[in-house]
């Protein structure tokens, strides 16, 4: 299994009550033992589980600031763990992989996944990372949903509503509007929202915006909700 790049120890403050909690789970032993220490010693509290089953369990009775989550783990895999979790949380997940396919980075993020991290990777990219979703993840909605004017969209659910009423979505618009969702107010590029193989790439991105402008704006020539980020993408911005 290709390993991270050696991670030194370093001396650094104890973690105080109010840091992040970060649940770390990985089957490899030395990988999970190398992050929960590098993270400690960086003022982050650590937990580590050694499969999803173990983690299952520690998260029924305690609650993370984010999770970092190998990909490759027997029985069940990082992106079955992270799908089961995406049907009640939002924790952000920050997801560990020694692979690269666009097919599988993409298949996450469709899942709910918040970040990829390749192996080997630099410790100080990981705590880049790491501070990055958490950061986003301080941004994003408590509740689970998101207000745009008469429209809610549930995340979990993937359910839009207006007035009580549920707007009929395509699965790509669910797909699309989940990310923003978890996003709001982080520019999205083109790029990042285009499907792998997907005909028409990022065009074809340009003309599924459009439509979904059309079902939570009320003047989609217009948007006040999901909006162009020039030379960027875009931006969904929720009240």
């Amino acid at each position: 299994m290709t390993m991270p790049t050696p991670i030194k120890a370093q001396r650094g403050k104890a973690p105080d009550d109010n840091a992040p909690h970060i649940l770390v789970v990985d089957d490899d032993s030395r990988i999970r033992d190398l992050l929960a220490r590098y993270l400690r010693e960086h003022g982050f509290h650590v937990t580590t589980a050694i499969d999803a089953a173990s983690a299952r369990s520690t998260m029924a009775g305690l609650s993370f600031d984010l999770i970092i989550l190998d990909v490759m783990m027997p029985q069940e895999s990082g992106l079955e763990f992270a799908r089961a979790i995406r049907q009640d949380s939002q924790v952000p997940i920050l997801m560990l992989t020694a692979r690269a396919e666009p097919e599988q980075r993409i298949e996450g993020l469709e899942t709910g996944v918040d970040d990829y991290l390749g192996k080997p990777f630099e410790p100080r990219e990981l705590l880049l990372r790491v501070s990055n979703v958490l950061r986003r993840g301080a941004n994003a909605p408590s509740s689970g949903e998101v207000r745009m004017g008469d429209f809610v969209f549930h995340i979990a659910r993937g359910e839009l509503k207006r007035d009580g009423d549920t707007i009929r979505l395509t699965e790509r618009e669910r797909d699309l509007l989940r990310y923003f969702a978890q996003r709001p107010g982080t520019p999205v590029s083109r790029h990042e929202l285009a499907k792998d193989g997907e005909a028409g790439g990022e065009r074809a991105v340009d003309v599924q915006i459009n439509r979904l402008r059309r079902k939570i704006e009320n003047d989609p020539a217009n948007p006040v909700y999901l909006q162009t980020v020039r030379g960027k993408g875009y931006i969904l911005y929720s009240e």
